[in-house]
């Protein structure tokens, strides 16, 4: 039987990227964090950065709502699972309210997760170059879709009093209620850089700071009683919460992880289990939190290194995980690291199972720059002026420990760097959508690509992978 999800909500949309999204919504979920509610954070769409911020103005892994790579069905099982036993979950956004997957309608469209999740909807206005004319853009936003329910909005970059009263009279005529007027403030602006935000893990003493002024903006500028009694009028949400042990029997016990768990009896860790070896670190800083809760409910014992500091592989590894990140900024000090190089050389010249997504994917490359790298594929990868983004829908065209043939899945691809060659002999993917072509290298137990996965979405690869792990322990 499934018990309604009685976890007040709210999502923080925009008219459009660069409007203050990110400001708002981490500094809400840390002013109510520091209110003692303990808040969920999310990020609609594939974002990797931003939910390092919600994590850290709220002590909780920020958990993605894509609707694309996961499927509409899973957007309100995957919040139910980030949200159990929470006071209050913030959904921040993702581009403008309205847009999603090109060509697909509303699809991965923050309106689109704020109508899955039956969640109020508070814009967020940059106000900084119009006066009246902000009732006519809110009007728009509020009635492009009746089931969309626009609670009310936030004024960002709010030049003087004078300024905000126009704006306040404007939007009093057209009934929308202010719930927040911030002035700009550089001081809690976040560095940038080519593929958006700089991480956390990158910054991390001057993001606590960052994230402490903008829970200090978000309490003098917003109205938080109004906002949390407008989060309290989200109904119940009727669906069973997303498990990495799988779904649940009629009898309301988990099924385990099912066929291709690691068999006990394998692998270097406590109890038997097989250690998979997660790249993390200022150098490999995306990464899904269902992934690690996936190959532990899979029979693995998750360990995490960081290949800018360790020289070893941690030890009794018996299968490597190395997510995306930024390893063109760190080239120099992940060439200088010899002997961890060496060692994931070997531990993939000797056919244990390595995942690699796009950081990972240059990692192992022979040279990234003109810095040598692991050596494992024979490519070269160099940053480009050209930026790749987007979804792709892709098949596996090779058998790996990550993925059998003909299993689908959907991905992001999200980079400023070529590797030539683009694929190997035997491929990762096939893409199908938007275009045709093959991408990614498989090699002995090597699966590498650009292409970033939600596991959530096909909790075989993980099951799979742990599997992998196990027999090559």
């Amino acid at each position: 039987m499934v018990r309604p999800l009685h976890v007040p909500r709210l999502v923080v949309a925009a008219p459009s990227s660069g409007s203050g999204k990110t400001t708002v919504a981490t500094g809400l979920m840390a002013a109510f964090s520091g209110r003692g509610l303990a808040v969920s954070p999310h990020k609609a769409g594939p974002d990797y950065i931003d939910p390092g911020y919600h994590a850290l103005a709220t002590g909780r892994p920020g958990r993605n709502l894509d609707a694309f790579m996961c499927g509409p069905e899973l957007v309100a099982p995957l919040f139910a699972h980030g949200a159990a036993g929470c006071d209050l979950a913030i959904v921040e956004g993702v581009m403008g309210l309205y847009d999603g997957a090109a060509g697909r309608g509303e699809l991965a469209s923050t309106a689109q997760v704020a109508k899955l999740l039956r969640a109020p909807v508070v814009l967020v206005v940059d106000a900084s170059s119009q006066s009246r004319s902000v009732a006519a853009l809110v009007h728009g936003f509020a009635s492009f879709d009746p089931q969309v329910r626009l609670g009310g909005v936030i004024l960002n970059k709010v030049g003087s009093d004078r300024h905000e009263a126009m704006l306040r009279e404007a939007l009093e005529e057209a009934g929308t209620p202010v719930l927040g007027v911030l002035r700009r403030a550089p001081q809690v602006a976040a560095p940038s850089r080519h593929l958006g935000l700089v991480p956390v893990a990158e910054r991390r003493s001057d993001a606590l700071s960052s994230v402490a002024a903008l829970a200090e903006q978000v309490r003098a500028g917003c109205d938080l009683e109004a906002l949390l009694a407008l989060a309290r009028t989200a109904p119940p949400l009727d669906c069973e919460a997303w498990s990495p042990q799988g779904p649940r029997t009629p009898d309301g016990l988990a099924q385990g992880p099912g066929d291709g768990a690691a068999p006990a009896g394998h692998g270097g860790a406590p109890g038997g289990r097989p250690v998979v070896a997660v790249a993390g670190g200022a150098a490999f800083t995306f990464s899904y939190a269902e992934h690690a809760e996936l190959l532990t409910a899979a029979g693995a014992e998750v360990v995490t290194f960081d290949p800018l500091r360790d020289e070893a592989l941690p030890d009794g590894t018996a299968g490597l995980v190395i997510g995306g990140g930024f390893p063109e900024m760190y080239a120099p000090e992940l060439s200088a690291n010899e002997p961890l190089r060496a060692a994931v050389a070997a531990f993939a010249a000797a056919g244990g199972p390595v995942a690699a997504e796009c950081a990972g994917l240059l990692y192992l490359a022979r040279s990234l720059d003109g810095k040598p790298m692991c050596g494992v594929l024979d490519a070269d990868a160099r940053m480009s002026e050209r930026l790749t983004l987007g979804y792709r829908e892709a098949v596996a065209v090779s058998d790996s420990p990550l993925a059998a043939t003909g299993t689908r899945l959907r991905g992001h691809e999200f980079h400023r760097t070529v590797i030539e060659p683009g694929a190997g002999a035997a491929p990762a993917w096939g893409f199908t959508h938007p275009e045709r072509r093959v991408e990614g290298f498989v090699q002995q137990g090597v699966h590498a690509s650009y292409l970033h996965t939600h596991w959530a979405a096909e909790p075989s690869v993980a099951r799979r992978f742990a599997q992998a792990a196990a027999a090559h322990r």
